[in-house]
């Protein structure tokens, strides 16, 4: 009998199972981790400023790469981030913090559960008590510390994270300029205009977000196209046409 690393009726496939949600995960993503004490990790690989959207599609490979296969194949998955995290800490010479990864973990614990609250329905206490098993898991795998160990202590964790390792720099500015670049005017505004329906208040304060959310009344027109297939089209409206193939394989089929 097949073991998976997520069980296959679990809330957490169904999260990372359609594109919509996931595109607002990395939406809210992108915004808190322009924050981040640890920002210049990723400019040191420079992968991050010269290619934002081809990054979070080479992310969301390994999320679904752990999220929908079988147990021994996610850890593989987990260990061969760790080994890619291993290699740039080489080569820079330096280690990247365990608050460093633990904030990355909480980003998605966050984000999975704002983004499906957004466009689905309020998930119950044990629902999010499956996202948070997932990347605990994840985290354990990578042997990280001081994890908490269930949600209710993620909940103060976060809390104290975000307190601590959160500021706003020169990474922050210029990481939004190349925002807006590969995606351009139109669409940054829209980028913008979603990270509002789904980062923490301290985030949207930090990045001076104004509390105006146009695309809060967009919401259920968009819900509504869903149902009569008009969804992909939007999508394409969202994001520059090159990334179609792209956007078509976030949807589990």
């Amino acid at each position: 009998m097949k073991k998976y690393f997520v069980h296959q009726s679990s809330i957490v496939r169904k999260i990372w199972g359609k594109a919509d949600t996931i595109l607002f995960i990395f939406a809210g993503a992108a915004a808190e981790f322009a924050l981040n004490k640890a920002v210049d990790w990723l400019y040191f690989t420079g992968k991050l400023p010269s290619d934002p959207i081809g990054r979070l599609f080479s992310t969301v490979v390994y999320a679904k790469q752990i999220v929908f296969v079988e147990e021994d194949a996610a850890n593989a998955a987990i260990d061969k981030i760790t080994s890619i995290h291993s290699a740039v800490e080489s080569s820079r010479g330096a280690k990247i913090p365990d608050w460093a990864y633990r904030d990355v973990l909480y980003m998605l614990i966050h984000y999975s559960i704002a983004a499906f609250e957004l466009l689905e329905r309020k998930l119950n206490e044990k629902e999010k008590e499956e996202v948070f098993d997932v990347f605990y898991r994840v985290g354990k795998r990578m042997q990280l510390k001081e994890l908490p160990a269930n949600y209710t202590e993620w909940v103060v964790s976060r809390e104290l994270h975000m307190e601590k390792d959160l500021q706003k720099g020169n990474y922050t500015d210029d990481l939004f300029v190349q925002y807006k670049k590969h995606l351009g005017t139109a669409r940054y505004k829209v980028l913008i205009e979603a990270q509002k329906l789904v980062v923490p208040e301290k985030v949207a304060a930090m990045l001076h977000f104004n509390k105006f959310a146009p695309l809060d009344y967009f919401v259920p027109i968009y819900k509504l196209s869903r149902t009569i297939k008009l969804d992909g089209l939007i999508k394409i409206l969202l994001l520059p046409p090159k990334y179609k193939k792209e956007i078509d394989e976030l949807d589990e089929k």
